[in-house]
């Protein structure tokens, strides 16, 4: 089975543009919040387990009502570990056969709560993209026409940047300063390198 490197960084970091230059690159990139946005709505279980926690009207013809969702898991923190215990499972599992199908030097799980609902530990490698708060804030700002005070919210739900990056095995800098892809490339370039017996 292929080396599995976990890529995360917190909200506006620049994680999903790393996400996509591997893709670029011919890297197979599982991306966890795309997949369980899709799963969310069409896995029996996470329909079900959703229907309970936030009532039947949560899903609209078939789809779930993500900003409803958003305002009652952001002010709760209990029913937001609800609902992860009730997404993470699926998606794990979704992933595990995923990789099945690879077989290659190395595959990315794209994560933003990489660290958060304990997945690091299950990778063989992580890389943590990093940015400055204020660049962050503004990315966000602007990608989803919202509030400061929202994305302070949504960063309140995730580890300080200084702790993933003292966990990581791989750290890319999107600081708007640094060229991001020289830094991919050397890393893709080492991870290509690598012989694992798995």
């Amino acid at each position: 089975m292929a080396f599995v490197v976990g890529l995360t960084g917190g909200i506006g970091s620049g994680k999903t543009t790393v996400g996509r230059i591997f893709s670029a690159l011919g890297v197979p990139v599982y991306n966890s919040d795309l997949r369980a946005r899709e799963l969310t709505n069409s896995h029996p279980l996470i329909v079900a387990g959703y229907s309970a926690l936030f009532g039947q009207g949560v899903y609209v013809e078939g789809s779930l009502d993500r900003a409803r969702v958003a305002q009652l898991v952001f002010a709760d923190k209990d029913l937001l570990k609800q609902a992860e215990a009730v997404v993470h499972p699926v998606v794990r599992d979704d992933f595990t056969q995923w990789l099945k199908q690879w077989s290659v030097p190395y595959v990315v799980k794209e994560s933003a709560l990489l660290f958060e609902n304990g997945a690091a530990r299950e990778m063989d490698a992580v890389l943590t993209v990093t940015a400055p708060e204020a660049i962050r804030i503004a990315r966000v700002m602007q990608r989803e026409g919202c509030e400061e005070a929202a994305v302070r919210q949504r960063m309140a739900h995730q580890w300080p940047e200084a702790d993933k990056v003292a966990q990581s095995t791989y750290v890319v800098v999107a600081d708007e300063q640094k060229l991001v892809i020289p830094q991919i490339l050397k890393i893709h370039q080492t991870l290509s390198s690598l012989r694992f017996d798995k």
